[in-house]
């Protein structure tokens, strides 16, 4: 038998496909089966017992999975603060040694008073710290002697530093939201036990289009 997927003879892409995250949430939802399924379980009386108790532990594990889900989002937006804080003290600075675009100054003062706390709010703010990194770092490499400035170099660098820190959280967050959507998805018991909650699968955080431009552009 031929292989299904034969790299030497299966269509191929020469352009190439760029990927993306699908921003939706997706109901779970079991059907009539399911009913049956446990109404055969309690005829029999002692495995529906066993099955409650099954589906009792499954709602207590999603509930935890929903506190680990926010105590790793509640990471990502401290590391999101304490980099609105560097950009403000890095605009600050650029803008006292060349004229910088006064939308910077609004933007980072923008989100001074924090970050906002849902999914979608998140990943909104920290695309916008993208896109503010970008225009000073524009300014900071067209400018040479912005580089040889102590506090400036030092401010960028810890700014670099927090990049890391957001992608590595976000990193924890999507394996926690993955976990997640694995476990809403998993019939009989814990699949059951999400749809009656009403549960949704989440949605994970992607690379804004201002960062996937970046990739793109020639480093060397």
């Amino acid at each position: 038998m031929a292989n299904e997927l034969d790299e030497l003879t299966s269509p191929v892409n020469p352009e190439g496909r760029d990927i993306n995250v699908i921003h939706k949430q997706l109901p779970i939802k079991v059907g009539a089966g399911s009913l049956i399924f446990e109404i055969l379980l309690w005829v029999l009386i002692i495995p529906g017992l066993i099955f409650l108790i099954m589906k009792i532990s499954a709602g207590n594990y999603l509930r935890r999975l929903q506190q680990k889900i926010q105590h790793n989002a509640s990471q990502i937006d401290n590391y999101l603060e304490q980099r609105v804080m560097i950009l403000q003290n890095v605009a600050g600075l650029v803008s006292k040694a060349i004229d910088l675009d006064k939308d910077v100054m609004k933007s980072v003062a923008a989100y001074r008073g924090g970050i906002k706390h849902t999914d979608a709010e998140r990943n909104e703010v920290s695309q916008e710290l993208d896109s503010i990194y970008s225009r000073i770092n524009v300014a900071f490499e067209a400018y040479p002697d912005l580089k040889t400035h102590k506090v400036i170099a030092d401010a960028m660098q810890q700014n670099s530093y927090l990049q890391k820190e957001i992608t590595a959280a976000r990193d924890l967050y999507n394996d926690t939201v993955m976990e997640w959507n694995n476990a809403v998805n998993t019939w009989p018991t814990k699949m059951i036990v999400a749809a009656r909650k009403g549960y949704t699968t989440r949605i994970p955080f992607a690379a804004s289009r201002e960062v996937k431009q970046q990739a793109r552009n020639v480093f060397f």
